[in-house]
């Protein structure tokens, strides 16, 4: 039932959403004398503001097919290596040729970032899955937005999140950090 709410509350902001792009337009044309006005940026601001926080974002894309290790490139694979309905477990490999040329060892700690249920997309963790494929073979957590999951899944709980989280731990293996 909440997210019948969200997505009425989401639908019925529709109309105002499109009164917002028509605002930033008036607000932006150069055949409007008020543009250039403390009143005409602040209105411009406004309507930018509302628009972007009734917007819906799409999953952004990891983008690292390739990182830089020691000033030199290393290509990177996604791989799924676990799933349930409710998270998917992603290892970023990297490509061995490329971490020889780096003066790398090819073997390194495995991490496991685990990305939050809040609503997030596990990607925005991006900067951070770059920084420790430094020096790591890096894992990390896709949750599964909530709202995607057929009922028939059953609930997903607090000790569920508990499960899952040791689940993958175990596909890792015993070398992994958190």
């Amino acid at each position: 039932m909440l997210y019948s709410l969200h997505e009425m509350a989401y639908a019925s902001a529709a109309p105002f959403r499109i009164g917002a792009q028509m605002a930033r337009d008036f607000w932006t044309s150069p055949f409007n004398p008020a543009a250039d006005t403390a009143i005409g940026r602040t209105a411009f601001a406004s309507a930018g503001l509302f628009e972007s926080m009734t917007r819906r974002y799409g999953k952004p894309d990891w983008g690292l097919e390739v990182v830089t290790i020691e000033n030199r490139p290393v290509r990177t694979t996604e791989q799924v290596v676990w799933s349930s309905p409710w998270c998917r477990l992603v290892r970023f490999a990297r490509h061995i040729g490329d971490l020889k040329r780096a003066g790398k060892p090819t073997s390194a700690p495995a991490v496991m970032i685990v990305a939050p249920l809040s609503g997030h997309y596990a990607s925005l963790l991006r900067g951070t899955v770059e920084g420790f494929l430094q020096d790591h073979d890096v894992y990390v957590t896709d949750w599964t937005n909530a709202r995607q999951v057929p009922m028939l899944e059953g609930r997903f709980d607090f000790f569920d999140y508990i499960d899952h989280v040791r689940t993958m731990l175990g596909v890792i293996g015993p070398r992994a950090h958190v």
